[in-house]
């Protein structure tokens, strides 16, 4: 069975390698981490075409660069460059470290897309679960990419997709009340210690924290699954915060779906949450 499925996994990468030229592994930092690496999907002949760059999720501690799933060929047939990119992970260093791997990628990719078709003044933020979280304060908390020479100027759009960490006290509270009522256990390794163990890292790795006026914070589509209460309550915490501050939000909650679908699905054409998000892009390159 594990060979049948390494079979079809390595035919599916084929495939999406034959859709447009795909440059695996490339190092973004020096020395270079084996998971300071990313993916670069473009279109034949892709000269200036607007980013995407793609964080995956997996609860800050699993989770690889290549679950792309339909997301790097229907951006390249829409005329995007595609980039993936891996990060260190819990627990093998701290969630701080973990966020400057992410922006140290995107440094790299402004930097040096333009070598790869993509345009580095055009870039989408967007990433899922976990890397929702870390799109939501990349795009919201400018010191991460102050700190790699990313101005947010260059930020066309960011794209959250079902996190429920952009209030983390907020989930941590919630959480451990519904526990607590009803007499279940903590988890040993929560949102709690994930986040640091202390309330001042849980709100700085908060984007709402974060969210102000006049910072140049992109726009924002915050794509969840509609009758999931404590992401849909998170995705609302935040679009109501960008929409105080001025920042152009709009929260899409996909019905029918889960938590791994929302995702899966995205690329789709007749998925919901894909043609908000092309809708979202394209208002968002004529500005």
């Amino acid at each position: 069975m594990k060979q049948i499925t390494y079979i079809l996994v390595t035919l599916a990468l084929a495939s999406v390698a034959q859709a447009q030229n795909m440059k695996r592994n490339i190092p973004y930092a020096e020395p270079a981490h084996e998971r300071h690496v990313l993916d670069i999907y473009a279109p034949d002949g892709a000269k200036n075409l607007p980013v995407v760059f793609w964080i995956h999720g997996g609860g800050w501690q699993t989770g690889d660069k290549t679950s792309v799933q339909e997301k790097p060929r229907a951006f390249a047939e829409k005329g995007f460059v595609f980039v993936s990119t891996n990060y260190r992970l819990l627990p093998n260093v701290d969630m701080g470290t973990l966020i400057s791997d992410v922006a140290k990628s995107l440094g790299w990719v402004h930097k040096h897309v333009a070598g790869h078709g993509g345009d580095p003044q055009r870039i989408f933020v967007m990433g899922h679960s976990a890397g929702a979280q870390l799109a939501a304060l990349l795009c919201t908390d400018d010191r991460y990419l102050k700190a790699e020479g990313v101005p947010f100027s260059v930020l066309k759009g960011c794209v959250p997709v079902d996190g429920d960490t952009y209030d983390v006290p907020a989930i941590i509270e919630t959480g451990e009340t519904r526990r607590r009522v009803h007499g279940q256990p903590q988890p040993k390794f929560g949102h709690r210690e994930k986040f640091g163990n202390d309330p001042a890292k849980h709100r700085d790795f908060s984007a709402v924290t974060h969210v102000a006026k006049d910072k140049g914070i992109p726009p924002f589509l915050i794509l969840h699954v509609s009758d999931h209460p404590d992401n849909s309550a998170q995705a609302f915490r935040l679009g109501a915060v960008l929409k105080e501050a001025g920042v152009p939000v709009r929260v899409f909650g996909a019905k029918e779906t889960n938590h791994i679908k929302i995702n899966a699905n995205l690329g789709f054409p007749d998925d919901p949450a894909t043609k908000a998000l092309f809708e979202f892009v394209s208002a968002a390159l004529k500005k």
